[in-house]
């Protein structure tokens, strides 16, 4: 057995790695800073820096643990299957940049959901916010959960800390960097963390494959062999939870709707200094995001091959594969990897997810941009730091609830999770993109709560009632759906909103 990274020694890694985000957190927040500021960076950021951080931000702990855990396992996302997936992503990709990308430059958004108070009125304005806030804080809990409860059971267990203070003391130390700096410190710290997560999967597939006497042609041929390879799923039909069509068109409403219609995501565009600049951003990254993908996805293989040929046992929880292998089985260099990539991974999402939860509930539900003509600059930042204080609280509270409650690899409860919340936020967008009606907006908030209802009605007994078939991740297109029809038929007919359609 090679020995292992100590917990005390994780833990100093740890330390050392914070104490470099708070020195830049300190950095660039030195100068006196202001609300667009934290909220948009002063909308100066290079696009490639933003594009380059992005990376970090989208890949979250969530693929750095999950993806690779799920190659060996079944049901959805087995083998290469989740390929297909990323491959719906680019097309995701494309309509951001070239649809509503320009859409949120025209209009001069701080908040994207601004747009769904121009469109149909302030109910629908504050229904579309308040899905991002339950539905953004869901899936950053999620994220940190994971990353949680692989420090808690490799380090601070061992250590005799009990799971609540190792949630807690996660989530102060992502306060701490953030609650000043904001988004002009998210941008310079995503791209420090893009960094160590990408080095930390480039080199262990290397060490692994070290371990196995063989280079990356020999790891090829492998996996090539084995039965981890298989990427396209066409002959399962639309009961098979891989099949092409389902996951690519999943991939792609995923995309359009937990990128392009989430202020977190939405919100490092915004700090492009104009659309062009956003829209390279865009570009740039979703490229280079499908090969990082590719890569988490060899590296999964090349785990299962490890243990087989090792004779590693394959943990229940496919989502502490990985972390096993690198920590318990592996060199201490690959240990001290994973702990800098997981960690990277994680906190690149948790805190810009954090950021972006203050900045909605400041702008759509605070009224800051209405306010700051009339309430000192002071007055409004000491609000942002208590409602930055209040997100922190209840991404804890949230933690402890999946803690007690989730029993499934992580990745597939976010997507379920996304197919509920973000379905009626999608809806909203298509609709008012789509046609140039007027809604009766007092109305939509009921459609908005009733869609997800029927949706998991459907979903749940679509295999009676559509002779087997099965809509998986086809839940958010399905969301979709029921509230575009519902808000169709609280319509105005025959009254339009030209300016919809202004340029």
């Amino acid at each position: 057995m090679i020995s292992k990274l100590s917990p005390i020694g994780i833990l100093f890694i740890l330390l050392g790695y914070f104490v470099l985000l708070i020195a830049v957190s300190w950095f660039t927040s030195k100068q006196k800073s202001n609300n667009l500021q934290f909220f948009l960076a002063g909308r100066q950021a290079h696009w490639l820096l933003v594009a380059y951080g992005m990376i970090g931000s989208t890949i979250s702990g969530i693929t750095f643990i999950s993806v690779p855990g799920a190659v060996g396992g079944t049901g959805a996302n087995e083998a290469f299957s989740y390929f297909q997936v990323v491959l719906g992503y680019m097309l995701g990709y494309i309509v951001i940049a070239f649809v509503l990308l320009p859409l949120y430059y025209r209009l001069n958004l701080t908040s994207i959901y601004g747009y769904l108070e121009q469109r149909f009125g302030t109910f629908s304005y504050k229904t579309g916010a308040a899905y991002f806030l339950l539905s953004r804080s869901t899936g950053s809990a999620l994220r940190l959960f994971l990353v949680a409860l692989v420090i808690h059971r490799f380090v601070m267990q061992p250590l005799g800390v009990p799971f609540p203070l190792t949630v807690f003391i996660a989530l102060a130390l992502i306060w701490i960097y953030t609650f000043r700096g904001g988004l002009k410190t998210i941008i310079i710290t995503d791209a420090l963390q893009t960094t160590f997560l990408l080095l930390a999967v480039i080199l262990t597939v290397i060490l692994i494959g070290q371990a196995l006497d063989t280079g990356l042609v020999g790891m090829i041929e492998m996996v090539s062999h084995s039965n981890y390879a298989k990427m396209f799923y066409w002959e399962g039909g639309w009961s098979d939870p891989n099949n092409f069509f389902k996951q690519f068109f999943s991939g792609a409403l995923i995309t359009i709707t937990m990128t392009g219609l989430d202020q977190d995501m939405m919100q490092k565009n915004l700090s492009c200094r104009n659309l062009q600049d956003a829209q390279k951003n865009m570009l740039t990254f979703s490229t280079v995001l499908v090969l990082v993908n590719l890569l988490f996805l060899l590296l999964g293989a090349m785990l299962y091959i490890y243990a087989g040929v090792f004779g590693v046992e394959v943990p229940a929880r496919t989502d502490e594969f990985y972390p096993l292998i690198a920590i318990e089985h592996l060199s201490p260099v690959v240990g001290l990897l994973f702990v800098l990539g997981l960690t990277a991974a994680a906190y690149s999402s948790a805190d810009s997810g954090m950021t972006a939860l203050t900045t909605s509930f400041c702008v759509d539900f605070l009224n800051f941009e209405k306010k700051a003509a009339t309430v000192p600059e002071e007055q409004l930042k000491r609000t942002r730091i208590l409602v930055h204080l209040g997100v922190t609280g209840v991404m804890f509270v949230l933690i402890m609830v999946f803690n007690a409650f989730n029993d499934s690899a992580v990745i597939t409860t976010l997507f379920q999770i996304a197919g509920y919340t973000y379905g009626p936020l999608l809806g909203m967008f298509v609709f008012g993109m789509v046609t140039r009606l007027r809604v009766r907006d007092h109305l939509v908030l009921p459609i908005c709560l009733l869609s997800p209802v029927l949706t998991f009605l459907l979903d749940k007994y679509s295999a009676e009632i559509l002779y087997g078939f099965k809509f998986g991740f086809l839940t958010l297109a399905l969301n979709t759906l029921i509230t575009f029809l519902g808000l169709l038929a609280i319509a105005y007919w025959g009254e339009t909103d030209e300016s919809a359609y202004d340029e």
